[in-house]
């Protein structure tokens, strides 16, 4: 049985902490992008369409409305891009959301494409 795999990262820009917490499982994946600490924000939800159809991925914001647009923009990208349900939660203090899309956009290319640590993560 594999166990869920789990990353954190960061990027300082503008003075300011922007952190990722990432796990994967089997079928389904879940990030969690914030402004200075780790914290649930407005959360959307996607899922991936089936092989045979064509089209971007169902999605809908579960839980707020504050960042909307980039919660579910990023939950179809990850959705589509690992073919599995995706989870985003944005939670933003200080800087506007548009904003701090590009930023959250390399933290997720970041820790998509990071392999999980001994310590810290779970393989």
């Amino acid at each position: 049985m594999e166990r869920a795999k789990i990353i954190k990262d960061e990027i300082i820009e503008r003075n300011i902490h922007f952190l990722a917490v990432y796990v994967e499982a089997k079928n389904s994946c879940l990030i969690l992008l914030s402004e200075n600490e780790d914290k649930l924000g407005t959360l959307a939800i996607a899922v991936p369409k089936p092989k045979d159809l064509l089209g971007p991925p169902s999605s809908s914001v579960l839980l707020g409305n504050k960042n909307a647009i980039s919660a579910r923009m990023f939950a179809e990208y990850l959705a589509s891009r690992k073919k599995k349900i995706a989870l985003v939660s944005i939670y933003l203090e200080t800087i506007d959301e548009m904003q701090a899309q590009s930023i959250f956009m390399k933290l997720i290319e970041k820790v998509v494409h990071t392999e999980p640590e001994k310590e810290g993560a779970i393989a």
